[in-house]
């Protein structure tokens, strides 16, 4: 199997650089190796200081770079949907040159490159694919797009298909407009499948995100959001990179300041992501360029480790949502790690559980049991959310303890969403905070 290795970070910390250096060492070790990014500002080209085209380009033995046409990818991807969008535009009396603009997917190249990085995978004929991504922000949102995007065209897609087809020549001439035909229809839902896969590749067992970071109390703090945020939509992380490590040796005193401050947050780094491995690399007085320097910056990195066995449970952070029963009520797990009370939301909206942590939200389908249930308490304790519910009508058990009683309460509430078009509020018990 392919092994899959994605790098983010805050813009600037070095993640190309991580990235370009990583695939170096695998080509080095033997693997036919592929790096390409998501980052539509690419510079993996200037990294490696080689002229890199739209295809694998081979710039040393078995090491290979690409920059994604998305273009390309786009016009294979999107182009019976902008099509039907441009007519509906043109129908109102949009400038044909804006309706181009308009119709363009928000996203759509950072979305395409993981289709390319999907198209590779199964090819099979690459050992390692390193994909580097854009910074945070971006690279979250895009790996949220995949579940989010599913949960929509699952409740439309059928009945909107349904509708227009058995209505087009009544509702087209009301409207005024060209109704979508069965070729906008089944691009959607040959995006929604490709997207799927995407996900079911990203989140399986040989892929895994790697967050680099600077010894910087406020890029550390990102990196703890994004670690929390990877949980919540289930992408497992394997290793944190610490880059722009001043060294020990020889400094002055100005230096020896810099050392001090950047062990302290080291340290808070390695108690924060353990069991996760901290790779450091040193301040180095120029840029790594080319493939000589980008191999050495990954073997002093990386020492003596293999950075490319496949991660297991018990040396990454993943999601490993479960549900325990104790016969009678039923408990449902899931890891996020160093999530806070204070960033903690959850609803209940029919057979879904709204798990939101910060500015990320995660819809989370109910299996049968729970779906029928409902839920009489929830707590986060050391970075595991626990969620209890009981069956309907089932009599008013005492409250575990640290569900209501221990701890300190969360910012809000479990509930407050509304069930149906009436309105009614779902259930709802304080989530309580069982981290000490």
């Amino acid at each position: 199997m392919t092994r899959v290795l994605l790098y983010t970070g805050k813009g600037g910390v070095g993640k190309t650089t991580s990235a370009a250096g990583t695939a170096t060492l695998a080509a080095l070790r033997g693997h036919r190796t592929l790096v390409l990014s998501t980052d539509t500002a690419h510079s993996l080209a200037d990294t490696f200081d080689a002229a890199v085209g739209p295809e694998p380009t081979e710039v040393d033995d078995r090491l290979f770079v690409q920059l994604i046409d998305t273009q390309r990818r786009f016009e294979r991807s999107w182009g019976d949907i902008q099509s039907y969008l441009r007519r509906v535009l043109n129908t109102v009396g949009v400038d044909p040159i804006e309706a181009e603009e308009l119709t363009v997917l928000p996203g759509a190249e950072e979305v395409l490159a993981l289709l390319e990085v999907r198209d590779h995978v199964r090819s099979g004929q690459w050992d390692v694919i390193v994909v580097d991504c854009a910074p945070t922000a971006e690279t979250l949102r895009l790996l949220a797009l995949p579940e989010a995007l599913n949960w929509y065209m699952n409740r439309l897609f059928t009945v909107e298909r349904r509708v227009v087809r058995t209505f087009r020549p009544v509702l087209s001439k009301a409207v005024g407009l060209p109704l979508p035909d069965d070729n906008v229809f089944d691009a959607l839902r040959r995006l929604r499948d490709d997207l799927a896969d995407v996900r079911t590749m990203l989140s399986g067992p040989d892929a895994s995100v790697r967050l680099v970071l600077t010894p910087e109390a406020v890029v550390v703090a990102e990196a703890r959001r994004t670690l929390t945020t990877l949980s919540l939509y289930g992408y497992r992380v394997d290793g944190v990179i610490a880059n722009r490590v001043f060294p020990a040796a020889g400094a002055d005193n100005w230096r020896r300041q810099w050392v001090a401050a950047q062990r302290g947050i080291l340290e808070e780094v390695a108690v924060s992501f353990q069991p996760l491995p901290i790779w450091e690399s040193p301040y180095r007085a120029c840029e790594p360029v080319g493939v000589e320097e980008l191999a050495a910056f990954a073997v002093e990195m990386y020492g003596g480790e293999d950075p490319f066995v496949r991660a297991t449970d018990e040396t990454s952070l993943w999601v490993d949502r479960h549900i325990d029963t104790d016969g009678r009520n039923y408990t449902l797990t899931m890891s996020l790690p160093l999530a806070t009370a204070s960033d903690l939301e959850l609803a209940r909206r029919g057979d879904e559980l709204l798990i939101t942590v910060g500015s990320y939200r995660r819809v989370l389908p109910l299996p049968a049991a729970l779906a029928r249930a409902e839920v009489t308490g929830a707590r986060l304790d050391n970075g595991r959310l626990q969620v209890r519910f009981a069956p309907q009508g089932a009599q008013q058990q005492a409250t575990p303890p640290g569900y209501r009683e221990n701890g300190r309460h969360l910012g809000r509430e479990l509930g407050h969403a509304t069930r149906g078009g009436a309105g009614r509020l779902a259930e709802h018990k304080a989530l309580t905070d069982g981290n000490r």
